[in-house]
């Protein structure tokens, strides 16, 4: 057995693992978990300390490198893996059928989500967020950084649990989206001090 069949043996012997640990209460919450929209306050919070930390004109100009930052993220989680690489999901996986535990819609739709799951846009995004937050507010809230990485990894853990992703789709998520993250950090401070040379 080559290397890359033990680790795609490892990755789905931990993917059923995390799987099988559903019950209905866990299946509630990482199915909330999972949901962009249950973070909106996160993300209007992280505005703040935005604003807070370079005030009004740092915050107009942060939106709009955020912005780029997770186009960049979400497309290029698409584009250069999903795409190119064209791992199943473990849903689409007709192997994995009846051992794993899916969701179901409010129509009792089975969620599978799209095709391919390599890499998960869920961990590039958030871990993006994480990082870039990290490396823009460095030293001005103590604690800040494990709590980010900390929601991050339960984001990502959450796909994994809802049979969406293998542990590394996840895994190389979370490091495409920090590398995404620490160069618009970079990017963000270089135009933060342009504005305060200017100001």
């Amino acid at each position: 057995m080559s290397l890359l069949e033990h680790l795609d043996a490892w990755d789905r012997s931990l993917f059923l693992a995390i799987n099988g640990l559903h019950s209905s209460f866990s299946d509630a919450v990482m199915s909330q978990v999972s949901e962009p929209l249950t973070w909106i306050p996160v993300y209007l919070l992280l505005l703040f300390l935005l604003k807070q930390r370079f005030g009004w004109n740092g915050l107009a100009w942060s939106v709009p490198v955020i912005a780029l930052m997770v186009l960049c993220s979400d497309s290029g989680s698409v584009v250069l893996f999903k795409n190119t690489v064209q791992r199943l999901r473990p849903s689409h996986v007709e192997a994995l059928n009846g051992s794993i535990h899916l969701l179901t819609d409010d129509k009792g739709e089975i969620l599978r989500g799209g095709s391919f799951g390599f890499v998960s846009s869920h961990a590039s995004n958030h871990f993006a967020i994480a990082v870039f937050m990290i490396g823009v507010l460095h030293g001005s809230l103590r604690g800040l950084a494990p709590v980010l990485i900390g929601w991050a990894v339960v984001i990502g853990y959450s796909r994994i649990y809802l049979g969406m992703h293998y542990p590394g789709d996840v895994l190389v998520g979370a490091l495409y989206g920090a590398l995404i993250g620490w160069s618009f950090a970079l990017l963000h401070t270089g135009v933060m001090m342009r504005i305060q040379r200017l100001g």
